[in-house]
């Protein structure tokens, strides 16, 4: 599953860390998941979509084209 989470971020000029703290978790852990080597929980999913200001749906490409 892809994701668009670093092209959001880097569109509203947030750093990991102001996106994460936002989302109350580590920049480790946006790090990881913009990296493809952690798939956030259905809470963290949605907590990124609102910050994001989109959905879980438009946040993670899941079987289609970016």
């Amino acid at each position: 599953m892809e994701n668009r989470i670093r092209l959001l971020r880097e569109q509203k000029m947030l750093s990991q860390a102001q996106l994460a703290e936002q989302c109350n978790v580590t920049r480790q852990t946006i790090n990881a998941i913009e990296n493809d080597k952690y798939d956030p929980t259905l809470e963290l999913a949605f907590k990124l979509s609102k910050v994001l200001n989109t959905t879980v749906d438009e946040l993670f490409l899941y079987g289609r084209e970016k």
